[in-house]
C-alpha cells in the first residue's frame, strides 16, 4: 500500500523563525517557508514538515540523526557556530565533546532552539 508513497517525518517547535534560522543558518540546510509552516530538505530527497505549535514541548528523544564523516571536525564547526552538545553519564557516557564513543559508532547530542533532539554521528 505504501511501498512507493512518498513519506516525510514532521515536529513541532515553539518559534517558527528561530527554528528557520536554526536548520538554515547554522545547519546549512534548506528550508522553505509556507503559510502552515517550515519544509526542511535534507540530502536524498528526503523531507521534514517543521510546525509551530504553541503549546510545544519538546521531543525527549532524537528526532534527527546527521551521518557525517568526520564527527570531530563537525563537532568543532557546530560549536562555532554556537551549538551546545549535551553531556551524559548515565545510561552513556560522553566525553569532553559531548561523542558517546562505541565500537564502530560515534554519536553527539544536540537540541535545536525549541529543545528537539538531534544528533550527528559517524559509523566505522
Amino acid at each position: 500500500m505504501f511501498k512507493n508513497s512518498k513519506a516525510f517525518g514532521s515536529f513541532s517547535v515553539n518559534d517558527l523563525q528561530k527554528a528557520k534560522d536554526f536548520y538554515g543558518r547554522t545547519l546549512g540546510l534548506e528550508v522553505s517557508q509556507n503559510e502552515e509552516g517550515l519544509d526542511l530538505q535534507i540530502g536524498g530527497g528526503n523531507h521534514f514538515f517543521i510546525y509551530p505549535k504553541p503549546n510545544h514541548t519538546p521531543a525527549s528523544f532524537t528526532i534527527l540523526n546527521f551521518p557525517v564523516q568526520n564527527i570531530n571536525e563537525t563537532i568543532d564547526m557546530l560549536t562555532r557556530s554556537g551549538v551546545r552538545f549535551e553531556h551524559y553519564d548515565n545510561p552513556v557516557k560522553t566525553d569532553e565533546k559531548g561523542i558517546f564513543r562505541d565500537e564502530g559508532m560515534q554519536i553527539a547530542w544536540f537540541k535545536d532552539p525549541a529543545g528537539n533532539i538531534l544528533s550527528v554521528l559517524q559509523e566505522g
